[in-house]
């Protein structure tokens, strides 16, 4: 949420964005085959020197705009690998505490029924009742 809050309010970002969706699509693709036929066919008698020019160029650029998305990627990555590394620090605590309190538990419960056992007297000071005792 915070990455696309943050493109959002980014104007390079969102024209980089754009660029970049529209690069990698078949329209893009259409586009250049178009252009560059009719350069190539009817706009100049000898196109290659131009062209290659051009090509070069537009190859820079596409190559900068991918890599801008490529860091931009990264680093949400590893935003959301931190975010996750929280939480699951939090949730171990959290089921080490809920561990730690089920074993507290299961200790009493066996002092408890030990002591019922024997006949000993509860932590009230109550006297427990072995088995078998009737009331």
């Amino acid at each position: 949420m915070e990455a696309q809050k943050e493109r959002a309010e980014d104007v390079q970002l969102r024209i980089a964005d754009w660029i970049t969706r529209f690069a990698g699509s078949m329209q893009f693709v259409y586009i250049h085959v178009a252009v560059f036929a009719v350069w190539m066919v009817w706009a100049e008698k000898s196109p290659w020197p131009t062209l290659t020019l051009i090509v070069s160029l537009e190859a820079i650029f596409l190559s900068t705009f991918v890599m801008i998305g490529q860091n931009r990627q990264a680093e949400f990555t590893r935003k959301k690998a931190d975010h996750d590394y929280e939480a699951q620090e939090l949730e171990l605590r959290h089921n080490t505490h809920l561990t730690e309190l089920v074993h507290t538990l299961t200790v009493e419960i066996h002092r408890a029924v030990d002591a019922a056992a024997a006949g000993e007297p509860d932590s009230d000071g109550n006297p427990e009742r072995g088995p078998g005792a009737t009331a």
